[in-house]
């Protein structure tokens, strides 16, 4: 009898490390942010049959990323006690017409501060995260997680002023060459 616990016991700790081992091999990415102050636009509904009327002017945060192991992952959103919604679009987010490219989308997932969803990902393709709120007017902190088989690959999309500043040292440098030429 001890020696059939003795073996139960040690397939359960066999079981336990084999799960372990297992999620190890997993990938787990965590991002932060706040929509307060951010863009707005008028978000889909959640099942990207339309776009909703309440979600008009909505501020939203958006996260480019790649993976890469082609596979299922999930994405669990937490916010500020705000009402949050995510969505997921593949390739680009364009909030002027907010359903093209959108893979789907998540609202209250346990409870109106949560929202997620799982889904298979291809590697190498760029992945958008939008991160909003379900009124007008509901906005704050937020987290987002990512898990899968893969590494997630953050996307350095520059901010517009960035371009701004690039445009206006090209300027400069080339008003300097033509006075060079002058001369």
């Amino acid at each position: 009898m001890k020696l059939a616990n003795f073996f139960r016991a040690a397939l359960v700790i066999g079981t336990l490390f084999a799960g372990l081992t297992q999620s190890a091999q997993a990938s787990i990415y965590t991002y932060t942010g706040d929509t307060t102050g951010g863009p707005t636009y008028n978000r889909p509904l959640e099942d990207l049959s339309d776009v909703s009327g309440i979600g008009t002017d909505v501020n939203y945060s958006t996260f480019t990323f790649t993976v890469d192991t082609s596979g299922e992952y999930s994405f669990l959103q937490t916010t500020d006690q705000y009402d949050g919604v995510l969505y997921i679009y593949e390739n680009s987010f364009n909030p002027a017409d907010p359903l093209t490219n959108a893979l789907g989308g998540s609202d209250d997932l346990v409870a109106p501060w949560t929202s997620g969803f799982a889904g298979p990902l291809d590697a190498g393709i760029s992945y958008v995260l939008v991160t909003t709120s379900f009124y007008n007017g509901d906005a704050g902190a937020f987290s987002v997680t990512i898990s899968g088989p893969g590494l997630v690959t953050v996307s350095a999309v520059p901010e517009p002023s960035t371009y701004l500043m690039l445009a206006l040292g090209l300027a400069a440098i080339g008003y300097t060459q033509r006075r060079k030429l002058q001369r």
